[in-house]
């Protein structure tokens, strides 16, 4: 993500900040501009003449996006995706799904940045997207269990996941090397572009089986044949996980995951002015400048050369703190392509 600064006092921000730590300014984000502007006496903010005011989630600690002071009262672009929200007289769902808002309004950043199109179930029942964030103390009993997934356009998002604890543990259930809420929602959302980008397109569609498989392949029977069995031998070779090998779609949605850590993690190195030169006798590898802003590279070769040397850096960084490797995955030159594939959609749908 890029970086951001106080409009009054040049203050360094963060993306969810809502008041300036050095001026005092309240401060707001203005999507359309990729900017957040501060207002120094009041709730309403001003840019080019235009006047604003928060979004009505900001009431609830929740969302610091700004919308026209016409549409006082409403929803921002990001809040106005979610179709159901956990009850939140519950003081334990309601700090679960600010955190998971948190992640999703990361999520619709990166959505905008790639210009995709991103309509909500309400105008566009057909093809929007919306999210359904469930606690599974709220569920009827006669309904299934809640489980995290997407169908039709609906991602829904079982709010447990915003406990670190049972992050955790699911984490060492499935023997997954990593997992985070924006992990999820990245990889969620992956399915909901495939149907809007590549079902629709014969061209697209071709080359992702080439990549991808057939993912006319019955799920329900892969799902339970990678329950029994779990991943083949030697998945290292063909895929970024495990779980990718359960069936096409899943393999497409862990790799746009990935390729968005990527894009997401390089903007950030980017925003800094990061490069790496590391004191090592005879190897170049591990050198990178980020020079360049991901989101507008054509060349997908600069953004995956960039990738290793900046993944081992951080890895190193963590385990100098005692922490897990940030970014645990290591990429074959299958997964570069399938990524390679999700870089042209990527620059090509807009």
């Amino acid at each position: 993500m890029k970086l951001f600064q106080c409009t009054a006092c040049n203050q360094p921000l963060f993306f969810e900040n809502t008041f300036c730590t050095t001026c005092g300014s309240k401060l707001g984000y203005l999507d359309f501009k990729f900017e957040v502007i501060s207002s120094s006496n009041s709730n309403d903010f001003s840019s080019e003449d235009v006047k604003y005011v928060y979004c009505a989630n900001h009431q609830l600690d929740a969302c610091n996006w700004l919308i026209s002071k016409k549409n006082e009262g409403q929803l921002c672009k990001a809040c106005s995706l979610n179709r159901v929200i956990p009850n939140l007289n519950d003081d334990e769902n309601f700090e679960k799904w600010r955190k998971i808002e948190s992640a999703k309004h990361r999520l619709v950043y990166s959505l905008q940045r790639f210009d995709l199109p991103l309509k909500n179930k309400l105008d566009d029942p057909e093809n929007g997207l919306a999210f359904d964030f469930l606690s599974p103390t709220d569920r009827n009993p006669e309904k299934p269990a809640v489980r995290t997934g997407h169908a039709n356009g609906v991602i829904t998002i079982n709010i447990e996941e915003a406990d670190s604890v049972h992050r955790e543990y699911m984490r060492k259930k499935m023997d997954e090397p990593y997992r985070t809420l924006i992990g999820h929602l990245r990889h969620e959302v992956g399915h909901y572009y495939w149907d809007q980008l590549i079902y629709r397109n014969i061209e697209l569609l071709e080359q992702y089986r080439k990549l991808f498989g057939d993912e006319r392949e019955d799920y329900g029977q892969a799902l339970q044949r990678y329950y029994d069995q779990g991943a083949p031998d030697h998945w290292e070779s063909n895929y970024i996980s495990e779980y990718a090998t359960m069936h096409s779609w899943e393999d497409w949605a862990e790799t746009w995951a990935h390729y968005f850590h990527l894009i997401d993690t390089l903007e950030t190195a980017y925003a800094f002015g990061l490069s790496l030169n590391p004191n090592l006798q005879k190897v170049s590898t591990m050198n990178m400048q980020a020079g360049f802003n991901p989101y507008y590279q054509d060349n997908f070769d600069r953004i995956i050369e960039a990738s290793a040397p900046l993944a081992f850096a951080v890895n190193s960084i963590n385990r100098s703190m005692g922490q897990p490797d940030l970014y645990p995955f290591v990429f074959n030159p299958s997964v570069v392509e399938k990524l390679r594939f999700v870089h042209k959609i990527m620059t090509t749908s807009g």
